[in-house]
């Protein structure tokens, strides 16, 4: 499942959230802290793990 980074408008606070594809993109999430629906998607560094080596 992929991990989604957050951060509200109202409070400023970064959160993050494993949900389900399906889940992101029923309802917005809302912030642990206040509460607020009022939250943005921060775009995260990456990384990836394979069994190859490059």
């Amino acid at each position: 499942m992929p991990i989604y980074e957050f951060e509200c408008l109202k409070c400023k606070k970064i959160f993050s959230l494993v949900i389900p594809l399906s889940e992101y993109e029923k309802k917005k999430p809302e912030c642990p802290k206040c509460g607020s629906k009022q939250v943005e998607q921060v775009v995260e560094e990456c990384y990836v793990v394979t069994s190859k080596k490059s």
